[in-house]
């Protein structure tokens, strides 16, 4: 019988959103004060990453910016959605 892996959950202080986005972006200043707000009410750090200064990112999400990861995994592009930001880093 193999072994059953078990994911520990993270406690939303735990958890790390990141932002990749790039200057000048209107929908990333909107993305930017969502996650400032989430993140403030639940205890995540958050990050930011700019396209402009990286090129594997630039490659990977200039058609989807601004981008937010949670933990590293992607959870959405373009608009941000606070209670569905909140439910992603407290579930």
């Amino acid at each position: 019988m193999s072994p059953v892996l078990r994911r520990t959950k993270k406690k939303a202080g735990e958890r790390l959103v990141t932002l990749i986005g790039k200057p000048g972006c209107h929908l990333c200043d909107d993305a930017r004060a969502v996650i400032e707000e989430v993140c403030g009410e639940t205890g995540a750090a958050w990050e930011e990453k700019d396209i402009t200064q990286d090129e594997a990112l630039h490659r990977a999400y200039w058609e989807q910016i601004p981008v937010v990861l949670v933990d590293g995994e992607q959870h959405t592009f373009w608009r941000v959605d606070a209670g569905r930001l909140r439910r992603a880093l407290v579930a």
